[in-house]
């Protein structure tokens, strides 16, 4: 029997709107959105800055409005899910910002921001219960009991990461998405947190989305990478064949992108120049043709489908 995924994303596509020359417009940041989560195992959604990744975890749970697609979780679609039912999801599907600081409030102890979840929905027995909670949630994320008494402008980046990160397993979820959870911080802390979402992961059986525009971080924890590129997914696949085989050229070029540990090699090629199109005007065809080194006349009149070239490899490329 194929065991069915605990999250299944289709079709998703989430549109913003903007003021542009003193007229309303409409900046489609996600367009038609697909893939699944099975349970313990991590999702890498990679892509440059304005690429959609964030959009897409925030749209999962309904911080940004949808205006298309399903997403269903343990069975049931989220997006026709409401009152108490979808405070009950939400428990079960939570988030880590990827700004430590702006998302605990500076007025709350740390102790009060990790319970802060419970305490709305009564989760604890007593004020006894409440603190043994918030204890081991600390101690989950490697911090001392003492952190409990302290306030967000006391701690380091590092720490406050770690404290985000213990909000989101209290009370125990089955999805954490980390959005570029280790983007702000210093290599060495972000190896510890990448360590410690790999202990989670393990001890509690957890399912990630783990966002981020560091191709080489999502390679070290991730099972499967979806790559993002101008709202789309252009390219999935197992994390090593993304690594040792990128196929889509915008994957390539992500993979040429990496930092060398020499400071004396020096990138000489395989980056494509250029920026993004801009989202207020989207060209026809595909959105990579004026940076992509593959262009053919069908690119620049038709956005290609992603389809799947090989098990588990689906690729958004009219030339691959």
């Amino acid at each position: 029997m194929i065991e069915q995924p605990l999250l299944d994303v289709r079709g998703l596509s989430t549109d913003y709107t903007a003021k542009r020359g003193g007229k309303t417009v409409r900046v489609q940041a996600v367009k038609d959105v697909s893939f699944t989560l099975a349970k313990r195992e991590v999702l890498g959604i990679v892509g440059e800055s304005g690429c959609g990744k964030t959009s897409v975890g925030r749209s999962i749970i309904r911080l940004a409005k949808p205006h298309r697609g399903e997403v269903i979780f343990s069975g049931k679609d989220i997006f026709t899910t409401g009152g108490d039912a979808l405070k009950q999801l939400r428990l079960k599907i939570r988030m880590v910002f990827q700004d430590p600081f702006a998302s605990l409030n500076p007025r709350r102890s740390i102790g009060d921001s990790i319970a802060e979840t419970g305490d709305i929905h009564g989760l604890f027995a007593s004020k006894a219960e409440r603190h043994r909670q918030v204890q081991q949630a600390l101690s989950n994320v490697g911090l001392d009991g003492s952190f409990a008494a302290r306030y967000p402008h006391e701690l380091s980046g590092g720490q406050r990461q770690r404290v985000g990160i213990a909000r989101a397993i209290l009370p125990a979820p089955d999805v954490v998405i980390a959005d570029e959870a280790v983007s702000a911080l210093d290599v060495s802390v972000q190896a510890q947190v990448l360590n410690l979402l790999a202990d989670l992961r393990e001890s509690m059986g957890l399912s990630m989305i783990f966002i981020s525009h560091d191709l080489g971080v999502v390679g070290q924890i991730s099972d499967r990478v979806a790559v993002m590129y101008m709202g789309r997914i252009v390219e999935t696949a197992p994390t090593a064949s993304i690594i040792e085989q990128p196929i889509h050229p915008y994957t390539r070029t992500l993979m040429a992108a990496r930092p060398k540990p020499d400071p004396r090699i020096r990138i000489k090629a395989g980056i494509e120049i250029g920026e993004p199109p801009s989202q207020f005007e989207r060209p026809a065809g595909c959105p990579y043709a004026k940076r992509c080194p593959l262009v053919t006349t069908i690119c620049t009149t038709d956005d290609p489908a992603l389809r799947t070239i090989a098990p588990g490899r689906l690729v958004a490329c009219h030339n691959v």
